[in-house]
């Protein structure tokens, strides 16, 4: 029998399983192409990566420059409607009426019309006046696509609605379009008679100018000369 055995041969025995030569294949020599690389295999590019990670911030300061608008336009709008609402009741009860006095002789409610600039300057210049708060508004609405800043949405905010406040005057009241005279009525002792649009332009401005001294940039930006 071994004699037998010797010559016939003794059959290939399979061998276990895993213990066998590796399969080649398209997906392996993938795999030995990404490990030469130094990626994993399904892992992807590290260009793609950090392009998905600037496309995230990009979107991130598109989301917070909507919301910083948002405020701006909101800050105006209550700016705008206090003014006129305000010009809309002195007007019905307080012209041509005596005075009111809120603290005796300091501070008192006296309706009159201004053809100036804010506190009855420039009367002689309604048209120019007129054209500056045009153009003051092109400039605030050019300078929101670029605002990041949250002080700085208010602080145009304030000078939008008190541009659109004393501009609705000069358009659409006595004696005619661009030359219209602007309804004040807030009159402090030994000072200009003004209105609410006037106080949201200089709060407006007194803020501008604060965070210019800060270094702060309607885009967020802080710098320091």
């Amino acid at each position: 029998m071994a004699e037998a055995e010797r010559i016939i041969g003794t059959p290939d025995i399979p061998e276990a399983a895993g213990d066998g030569p590796e399969q080649s294949g398209p997906d392996s020599e993938e795999t030995a192409a990404a490990e030469q690389d130094g990626q994993r295999p399904g892992s992807e590019p590290d260009g793609a990566a950090e392009a998905e990670a600037e496309a995230g911030a990009e979107a991130g300061s598109a989301g917070k420059g909507k919301r910083k608008i948002a405020v701006l336009f909101a800050v105006a709008v209550v700016a705008y409607a206090l003014d006129l609402i305000s010009k809309m009741i002195v007007v019905a009860k307080l012209e041509h009426h005596e005075p009111i006095e809120l603290v005796g002789e300091w501070l008192r409610l006296s309706a009159i019309r201004n053809a100036g600039a804010a506190f009855g300057f420039g009367e002689a210049f309604t048209i120019i006046f007129t054209c500056i708060a045009a153009a003051v508004i092109v400039v605030i609405a050019r300078l929101a696509r670029k605002l990041y800043s949250l002080p700085w949405a208010i602080a145009l905010g304030l000078l939008l609605g008190g541009a659109l406040g004393n501009l609705t005057d000069r358009l659409f009241r006595s004696p005619g379009v661009f030359e219209g005279a602007v309804v004040d009525f807030i009159a402090p002792k030994g000072f200009a008679v003004f209105n609410l649009a006037d106080s949201a332009i200089v709060c407006g401005g007194i803020l501008i100018v604060l965070l210019s001294f800060r270094g702060l940039d309607p885009d967020g930006t802080v710098h320091k000369d």
